[in-house]
């Protein structure tokens, strides 16, 4: 099953943490300094914020699969729409060990698809998708 991903980017990380914490009821599942991530299943999300380094607001949102097949499958139809496409592969990024995909809406959103097979101690690095 997948799982909807969103990621914001905050003016004041500890406020929006407190204020997601709340919002959510539950304490976040990953909660390292410059990064907090909530993995919910009602509703069924993965919510991440970080510090803003120029302007708040999405960052980009996304499809979470749960199985590398899921993720071929999600790959597939990215391929047919016929926007372009930057297929990352193997990456460590927001303390997770996966393989993802990026995209673009008709309006610039920056779509991403990934598969997740296990957890990093330290962030690393975020891609430049294409525009």
């Amino acid at each position: 099953m997948k799982r909807f991903h969103l990621n914001l980017r905050v003016s004041d990380l500890a406020k929006s943490t407190e204020y997601y914490t709340a919002f959510f009821g539950v304490e976040p599942t990953v909660n390292e300094p410059d990064y907090r991530k909530w993995m919910l299943d009602d509703p069924l999300i993965n919510f991440s914020i970080e510090p803003a380094i120029d302007k708040v607001g999405i960052a980009h949102v996304g499809l979470q699969a749960s199985s590398d097949d899921e993720l071929a499958d999600i790959r597939e139809r990215i391929q047919a729409i016929g926007e372009p496409a930057f297929h990352e592969g193997e990456t460590q990024c927001c303390y997770a060990h996966s393989f993802k995909s990026w995209t673009r809406d008709p309006d610039g959103i920056i779509w991403e698809a990934f598969y997740t097979d296990g957890q990093r101690r330290d962030y690393g690095e975020m891609p430049e998708i294409p525009a």
